[in-house]
């Protein structure tokens, strides 16, 4: 059977996802070249996380999971059930999605489906985590902020929420800024600076923004032509384009249901210029607010605690491979950089233009 492999790097920490499906390695490198480095290799650079397709392995997992009184979590929106064997295995299945994992300690993780797309899915999260962990050991953080850059400066957008992270960053980055990322960032000191890394992800836009700011009608045109977003966009979001529905969709729970980008369709889709790492120079902190006009809040909003991620807060990706260690550097040092740059808080209101000419004016030269 022959296998390919994928190594993807960022700073100084790699991993290498190797396959029997193309279709799982082929995908790596899409899903991490604009943000990390991805190249195909023939190498099997450790960490190792092993992404293949067999009916088999997930039975047998499953099984072994069943036979053990385990637990149960939400890992990515789906549950998982799990189990661990007296030399600290972890054994762990996604029933829904039909994928199996298999974790020994100091061992390559294991991954195994059904289908090749779920396992691709599964083998990103994962190789993800397998280098966050390894970047948190090495004194990064994870912020909760979305990031552009320019010339290496990196300006933060921070805020609760629906505050408008997402817009002030995509708002810059058509404004000639390079996107960084539109969540999350790691960031770590460097030489009293903030050097900030981007997180891989599918990037989620809202069907009333992708209006907002003209790109409706250009990702329509794809989708109707037989382009595909990314697969964890709900269905009812693929319906809405091709229908030329531009009305926001909401679940029960609140949250908006909106279409989910690839990291290069962001550039190859939108137009957006991406960025690779930058160092931090000014933060933001926007409240969008209906009929509201783009100005200046005399208020003295900070960088806290509660806006980084941690082993304990994280909520999508819980640890359950004992991938991320505990004693992980305090977020002291960073507050007290973070609290040195230059810091604004605004008011933004629906309107795209004066909000685009205001926040370019604010970010402006950078400190």
């Amino acid at each position: 059977m022959t296998r390919t492999a994928t190594r993807i790097a960022t700073a100084t920490q790699a991993a290498t996802v190797t396959s029997n499906s193309t279709v799982v390695t082929e995908w790596a490198l899409r899903y991490f070249g604009p943000w990390w480095s991805a190249t195909s290799t023939t190498e099997d650079d450790g960490p190792l996380v092993i992404a293949d397709v067999s009916p088999r392995r997930v039975a047998e997992i499953a099984q072994a999971v069943a036979d053990r009184s385990g637990e149960e979590t939400v890992y990515a929106g789906s549950r998982m059930l799990l189990g661990r064997d007296d030399n600290g295995t972890v054994f762990a299945s996604q029933p829904e999605d039909k994928t199996a994992y298999r974790a020994e300690p100091g061992g390559p993780l294991r991954i195994y489906g059904c289908e090749d797309i779920p396992v691709a899915l599964a083998a990103a999260r994962l190789a993800r985590e397998v280098v966050r962990g390894r970047l948190l050991a090495d004194g990064w953080s994870i912020l909760h902020a979305s990031a552009v850059v320019r010339d290496g400066q990196t300006v933060l957008t921070l805020g609760d929420k629906g505050a408008g992270k997402t817009t002030t960053a995509l708002l810059l980055a058509r404004a000639g800024w390079q996107l960084l990322a539109n969540d999350r960032v790691f960031i770590r000191p460097d030489g009293g600076r903030l050097r900030v890394l981007p997180w891989p992800s599918a990037a989620a836009i809202g069907l009333g923004l992708l209006d907002a700011l003209g790109w409706y009608d250009q990702v329509r045109d794809r989708v109707q032509g037989g382009e595909q977003l990314h697969p964890t966009q709900h269905q009812k979001v693929t319906d809405a384009l091709h229908s030329g529905s531009r009305t926001p969709l909401w679940k029960e729970s609140g949250k908006e249901l909106k279409p989910q980008f690839f990291p290069d369709q962001l550039h190859t889709w939108l137009g957006l210029p991406l960025a690779t790492e930058g160092h931090a120079a000014r933060v933001l902190f926007p409240r969008i607010t209906p009929g509201a006009e783009s100005a200046l809040l005399d208020e003295d909003r900070r960088v806290k605690p509660g806006d980084f991620f941690t082993v304990g807060t994280e909520d999508r990706y819980p640890d359950v491979f004992g991938l991320l260690q505990d004693d992980i550097p305090g977020t002291k040092p960073l507050l007290e950089l973070l609290g040195e740059l230059p810091r604004h808080t605004l008011a933004l209101g629906h309107d795209v233009k004066a909000n685009s000419d205001f926040l370019t004016q604010v970010a402006g030269p950078a400190a």
